[in-house]
């Protein structure tokens, strides 16, 4: 089971960054995104091909506007 923004989701081990961005309705080419797993920032060129650990903690920050 992977934990994503603190709950947990349908993804398995294995499963790539990108699947997690999709489960939050997310594209990888989306501007203003971060990702960390376990603590630790994952490059963007990477979303696609790093395989998630089962257990892993994935949180996604999105950059919002305002004032």
């Amino acid at each position: 089971m992977i934990r994503l923004n603190g709950e947990d989701c349908d993804l398995r081990a294995g499963a790539t960054v990108a699947a997690a961005l999709a489960q939050l309705d997310l594209s990888p080419e989306a501007k203003g995104v971060a990702v960390a797993v376990d603590g630790e920032v994952v490059p963007r060129a990477q979303w696609g091909l790093f395989a998630l650990a089962d257990h892993a903690r994935v949180e996604v920050l999105t950059a919002m506007q305002g004032g």
